[in-house]
């Protein structure tokens, strides 16, 4: 009996039959050869590939995917180079850059809580929509607020807000503040001169960034340096001919007599006689180069070198001095004004009232429009242009500083009678104020028109400059000297400016006054007012001009207005400079109680 019994068939199962596959009908086919190359090429195209582009990779376009490495993990980082100062003529500061917070963010990677986010734009001045479309700008990065207090920075870095960051910068200072904004200038947030000194001396002052390479992580951090760092190289300072404690004087003066005159501006240039150096350059208004958030055009205007002006009666000087040059008169040649008026080719010009028979003297110690045609239209027009021309009128002024005009003065083969009459009292050409001190370097200097600069000299130009100077010669020795006596004249008893008298020191000089130009005409009630002299009249050590902007209290004249401040920028000039009293005292308070004689303009 067998021992194994056979299992019953299940209902329903399928018999499957042994298959010999070494029979089968589609095994048993040969396959096309060419099936078998095709796909031997295949992988070996592949390989191909693969090979050309490791060879373009590693060194046809290695440069490329070098480069584009590095982008991924290396930084240039640059290394900001500190501006230079710019300091006065004893090395006060004027202004200088110090290191400041500034606040970034990585929008992307900013996460803050809507409290937080409410706080932050509270600490930066904004509204949370401000906020929020700042960081819309761009996710990688965005300036949150530039130039910040360190206290700021404290209080926004303390919120623990992730994606904020602080870096340093560099921020400009400026002590002096608004009595030397108009000298000095300012600089934009970049760190780039947009006025002044700032802007003249911008590539002297900004020295040149370094830079450095290195590796950084995912998460910014630098890892380490590559290759060698480049340092920065700082900016130049920069030492100006301003003496700080003048130029704030003279700022302090123009603005008390631009509030007590009710005027709409002034100026005050101050330059040594000896060198031609600038001493002071002051406007009002003036602004705050630290704080520019209100600034207007108004306060920004460098008035002393950008608005022009006709010099009225400050022209007188030269015409007597031309006329005394050329040997037509002496300071002692009477002319008859009577009766304080003449007539030229049917146009009448008057005196502020009749003066009779005049010295010469007399008629720049009282300003006589009459007594200054007459000896102007004994001249041929090409000498009283050329005079002119050479004292620096209708010329730029050649100085290291953005905004200086030209004026106008019109070409003489155009000029008519009557025009030549009026040129000679100050009407029908233009100047600024800068140009009208320098201008009268004629008088102070023996007859030369002193070279001008913002800059100091060294000491040995400054030295050399007590003798002959290489300036433009425009009258002799002693005819300046003549008209020195006649300014010193002018501004004293008997004169139109006995206010611009300083205590302890002989001054000179000329007032001017003149309706203001409107449209195509002149203005009834708008006035400038203006003084120019210099002192100690015996050997002059500075020249000071003051303009003040329509005066509007009842009192234009410029003996009444401009000789004051004046008399007192002197004063506090000289006494600065070291400059011993060449006067007593006690003359001096007399002199100031005397009334100044009305002046013709």
């Amino acid at each position: 009996m067998s021992l194994f019994k056979r299992r019953p068939r299940a209902a329903g199962a399928v018999n499957v039959r042994a298959v010999n596959y070494s029979s089968s009908p589609l095994l048993a086919s040969r396959t096309p050869a060419w099936r078998s190359k095709f796909l031997v090429a295949l992988i070996g195209a592949g390989f191909v590939l693969l090979i050309g582009r490791a060879a373009y990779v590693q060194v046809i376009g290695s440069e490329f995917f070098q480069k584009q490495g590095e982008i991924r993990y290396a930084r240039t980082l640059d290394l900001t180079a500190s501006r230079g100062r710019i300091l006065d003529r004893h090395g006060v500061i004027l202004a200088s850059s110090v290191p400041v917070p500034s606040l970034w963010a990585i929008p992307k990677d900013l996460e803050a809580s809507a409290a937080q986010r409410r706080q932050l734009a509270r600490l930066l001045g904004m509204t949370p929509k401000d906020l929020d479309g700042r960081l819309d700008d761009s996710p990688n990065f965005v300036w949150l607020r530039r130039q910040v207090d360190e206290a700021l920075a404290k209080e926004v870095l303390a919120l623990g807000i992730k994606g904020i960051y602080q870096v340093r910068e560099y921020k400009r200072q400026y002590p002096e503040g608004e009595a030397a904004a108009h000298v000095v200038g300012f600089t934009n947030v970049e760190d780039k001169g947009q006025e002044g000194i700032e802007l003249a001396f911008q590539h002297e002052l900004a020295g040149r960034n370094g830079s450095r390479r290195v590796i950084k992580d995912r998460l910014g951090r630098v890892v380490e340096d590559i290759g060698d760092s480049v340092a920065p190289l700082d900016g130049r300072d920069i030492a100006l001919s301003i003496d700080s404690k003048v130029q704030f004087f003279a700022y302090q003066r123009i603005r008390d007599a631009v509030a007590q005159h009710k005027a709409k501006a002034g100026s005050v240039v101050v330059l040594d006689a000896r060198s031609g150096e600038v001493l002071a350059l002051a406007n009002f208004p003036s602004f705050n180069p630290g704080d520019r958030s209100r600034l207007t055009g108004e306060q920004l205007r460098n008035r002393a070198l950008t608005d022009t002006f006709e010099p009225g009666s400050t022209m007188k000087p030269f015409i007597a001095g031309w006329a005394m040059e050329s040997g037509r008169v002496t300071p002692k040649t009477v002319i008859q004004t009577a009766p304080g008026r003449i007539t030229i080719t049917g146009a009448t010009i008057s005196d502020s009232h009749p003066h009779g028979a005049l010295t010469v003297e007399e008629v720049i110690q009282k300003s006589s429009n009459v007594g200054t045609v007459k000896m102007a239209m004994q001249m041929q027009p090409r000498e009283m242009h050329e005079l002119f021309s050479k004292a620096g009128f209708g010329q730029k002024p050649q100085i290291d500083f953005p905004g200086a005009v030209t004026g106008r003065l019109r070409p003489y083969k155009s000029w008519r009678p009557i025009e030549q009459a009026t040129m000679s009292y100050g009407y029908g050409l233009s100047a600024s104020l800068f140009q009208l001190a320098r201008a009268y370097t004629v008088f102070a200097h023996d007859g030369e028109v002193m070279p001008i600069s913002l800059l100091k000299k060294p000491p040995q130009e400054v030295s050399a400059s007590e003798g002959p100077v290489s300036g433009v010669k425009v009258l002799s020795p002693q005819t300046a000297a003549s008209v020195r006596q006649m300014l010193q004249l002018a501004a004293g008893p008997g004169g139109t400016a006995p206010l611009a008298q300083a205590m302890g020191y002989s001054v000179g000089g000329k007032t001017g006054t003149a309706h203001k130009q409107e449209g195509k005409g002149y203005s009834a009630q708008k006035y400038r007012s203006w003084f120019v002299g210099m002192a100690p009249i015996s050997q002059p050590r500075i020249v000071v001009a003051v303009m003040v902007d329509e005066p509007s209290a009842g009192q234009y004249y410029g003996g009444l207005v401009a000789a004051p401040v004046f008399s007192e920028v002197v004063q506090q000039t000289l006494r600065s400079l070291g400059v011993p009293p060449d006067l007593e005292v006690r003359p001096q308070i007399v002199t100031r109680q005397l009334p100044a004689v009305e002046e013709s303009f």
